[in-house]
């Protein structure tokens, strides 16, 4: 096999900064090409003899990780040449050619193009929700970074991330709206590194933990959760709806806005409900109380030609369907606060307190945790503790004058 490959440093094309690349020489039937690494090191932090970054190097986070790296895409690259050699198909080729079966230009590892492409294919799986995500997680990324300049998955670094997060910060912005878009950068790095785009030993999340700050009580407390499914609400009246929804969600194990607009006549069945979450596509069994049935039924004969349990989907396509759920969302919202406002409730009410109000009543009543995470459709029970942070104060109350009484 007349085919090799060395470790140098190309002192050809040094950089404005005086910095030279490192690249791979291929050697085939007497002709050579480089590709390059994407790394560059000054000449005097280079050891030719022994083709690696010398310890002294300071312009890198850790040269020992950095030799490990450059040492495996050489045996990345030689293992694609011995595979060629084993297929019979090296001697056929020129040194051009097999550049190209080794090489991955630095566009493809593009962490602006990468993104962009998750975009477009999440949008054909109609996730539409997770794709404005990424839509607009690109979007303040490009702002932050330079709207025409390219990012690389190798320069999202610590720094680069623990920057970002000062630049977030600069403008007042919040703990858990950053929380947001890291943990998409982290998704769509992951991603890459599945992807063959970017190395696992470049992974900077490792180092880079994302924080969250406690969020304000979403659940309400027993008695006004009564007040809710109790409250006589006439059909026509502008809360009827709203009501039926927050109650209904309530008893579906705090069945999310999204859930309830794609939930079908067919997913009733036998006295149960059966249908995958929208965001997990975690399967639900869920037994319908006498309760529920009524408001079940009412909507069912109120909409005979429909498909769909509730009336909030009003189109066919994904996207417009998604539009449909944020338009019908917020005007729920808006008339959550008259619904509490009629019911006489005080704390604010939300398309997420239903959900959170099973959960804490779950607690409340002592159902097992690993329990109340498989009703929430949790994937891992640090999510559920997140939702269980704190007992209502009257619990504790409750608790505290026990303790002091000994019993």
């Amino acid at each position: 096999m007349n085919t090799n490959i060395v470790i140098t440093l190309d002192t050809r094309r040094k950089k404005k900064d005086g910095l030279y690349p490192i690249i791979l020489r291929i050697g085939h039937n007497r002709t050579t090409t480089a590709i390059p690494l994407g790394f560059h090191v000054s000449e005097k932090d280079w050891d030719d003899k022994n083709r690696l970054v010398k310890k002294s190097c300071l312009n890198v986070g850790s040269v020992t990780r950095l030799n490990n790296l450059i040492q495996k895409k050489k045996a990345d690259a030689m293992d694609i040449i011995l595979k060629l050699n084993e297929a019979g198909e090296l001697d056929n080729l020129t040194v051009t050619d097999i550049k190209e079966k080794i090489y991955k230009p630095a566009t493809h590892g593009s962490f602006i193009n990468f993104t962009q492409e998750q975009i477009v294919e999440l949008k054909k799986a109609n996730r539409i929700g997770t794709a404005r995500s990424y839509k607009d997680v690109l979007a303040v990324v490009k702002n932050y970074w330079g709207i025409d300049k390219d990012l690389p998955f190798k320069a999202i670094t610590y720094d680069f991330l623990t920057k970002f997060e000062t630049a977030h910060y600069a403008k007042g912005n919040t703990t858990n709206g950053l929380a947001v878009y890291m943990r998409t950068i982290r998704a769509v790095y992951n991603k890459a590194i599945k992807a063959g785009l970017v190395e696992r030993e470049l992974y900077p999340f490792d180092e880079y933990k994302v924080k969250t700050a406690p969020t304000a009580k979403r659940a309400i407390d027993w008695d006004l959760l009564k007040k809710i499914i109790d409250c006589d609400i006439a059909d026509g009246h502008e809360c009827f709806n709203t009501r039926n929804y927050f109650v209904a969600s309530y008893m579906m194990y705090g069945m999310n806005f999204t859930d309830m607009a794609f939930l079908k006549k067919s997913d009733i069945t036998d006295n149960r409900i059966r249908y995958r979450r929208k965001k997990t596509s975690k399967l639900y069994d869920i037994k319908v109380s006498d309760a529920l049935n009524s408001i079940l039924q009412h909507y069912i004969s109120q909409n005979p030609e429909s498909e769909y349990v509730f009336p909030i989907l009003k189109r066919d396509s994904a996207l417009l369907q998604y539009r449909d759920i944020e338009w019908a969302r917020k005007r729920y919202n808006k008339k959550l606060k008259k619904l509490a406002k009629l019911c006489g409730i005080e704390e604010n009410l939300t398309s997420y307190v239903s959900r959170h109000s099973f959960a804490t009543q779950a607690m409340i009543l002592q159902v097992p945790l690993n329990a109340i995470s498989t009703m929430l459709g949790h994937s891992s029970l640090k999510t559920t503790e997140t939702y269980l942070k704190s007992l209502p104060s009257n619990i504790i109350d409750d608790y505290n004058e026990r303790i002091l009484q000994g019993r």
